[in-house]
C-alpha cells in the first residue's frame, strides 16, 4: 500500500498496541501467582505466553528507539527533547525489568518453585508499573507530536520494523490480541499497510489464535478486557 505524498502519521495504531500490553502485562503477575508450587506443566503455559508479550514489547520499544527518537528529536520542538529522554530512560527501567523476568522464567520453568515464582511476578510488578506510566505519558506527550513531525511512510516503517522483530509464527497471535479490543476502523487501516494475504488472512486467523490461546491462560476465550 502507499500513502498520499505529505500525509502525516496515523498514530492510533499505538493505542492498539499499547492496550495490548497493558492488559496482558497487568494479567501476568495473577497468572504467574495462581500456579501451584511444583506444577511445572502449568508454568510452562504460563511462560510461553509471558515470552510472547516480552518479544513484543521488546520489538515495540526497539523500534521507536532505532527511528522514532531521532526523528522528533531533530525535528520537534526543543523543549520536547526533556519528555523524549524520559521516554529513553522509561525503555531502559522496561529492558531491565524485562532481563529479571527471562531470568527468572528460566528456573522457573524447570521447577515451579515458589522461590522462583515469586521472583517472577515480582519483575512482572516492577515492569508494568513503569510501562503503564510511560504508555500514558507517551499518548499525553509523544503521539500528537509525531502526527506533526513524522510523516505517514516514516510512521509505517516503524510498525514494519516491530513486526519484522517478531517470530512469523506468533504474528496471528499478536494481530489477535491486539484485535481483541481494537476499533475495527483503526484495525483496518493496520491491514491495508500489509500484503494482500495478510488482509485477508489476519482477521480471521487472528482472533481464532488469540481465542485458543486466551483458553490456555484464563480458561475463557473472551478474557477481562483492560480499563483503558
Amino acid at each position: 500500500m502507499t500513502t498520499a505524498p505529505g500525509a502525516m502519521a496515523d498514530v492510533r495504531d499505538m493505542y492498539l498496541t499499547h492496550v495490548l500490553l497493558r492488559r496482558e502485562f497487568s494479567q501476568a503477575p495473577t497468572l504467574v501467582r495462581g500456579v501451584p508450587e511444583g506444577d511445572v506443566k502449568r508454568a510452562e503455559v504460563i511462560s510461553r505466553h509471558i515470552t510472547v508479550i516480552s518479544t513484543l514489547l521488546h520489538a515495540h520499544h526497539g523500534g521507536e528507539d532505532a527511528l522514532l527518537w531521532p526523528k522528533l528529536l531533530e525535528r520537534g520542538p526543543a523543549e520536547i527533547a526533556s519528555v523524549v529522554h524520559m521516554m529513553e530512560g522509561h525503555h531502559e527501567s522496561i529492558e531491565q525489568a524485562n532481563g529479571e523476568i527471562a531470568a527468572a522464567l528460566t528456573g522457573w520453568r524447570r521447577d515451579a518453585s515458589f522461590a522462583h515464582r515469586e521472583a517472577l511476578a515480582a519483575a512482572l510488578d516492577r515492569l508494568i508499573s513503569v510501562l503503564v506510566e510511560h504508555t500514558a505519558l507517551e499518548e499525553q506527550h509523544i503521539l500528537p507530536l509525531a502526527e506533526k513531525y513524522v510523516t505517514a511512510a516514516e510512521w509505517q516503517e516503524l510498525g514494519a520494523h516491530a513486526m519484522g522483530e517478531v517470530p512469523k509464527k506468533h504474528l496471528p497471535l499478536a494481530f489477535g490480541m491486539a484485535m481483541y479490543e481494537g476499533d475495527p476502523e483503526v484495525v483496518q487501516a493496520v491491514l491495508a499497510q500489509g500484503p494482500l494475504v495478510a488482509r485477508l488472512l489476519m482477521p480471521v486467523i487472528g482472533p481464532r489464535a488469540y481465542a485458543a490461546h486466551a483458553r490456555r491462560l484464563h480458561g475463557t476465550a473472551t478474557p477481562t478486557r483492560s480499563a483503558v
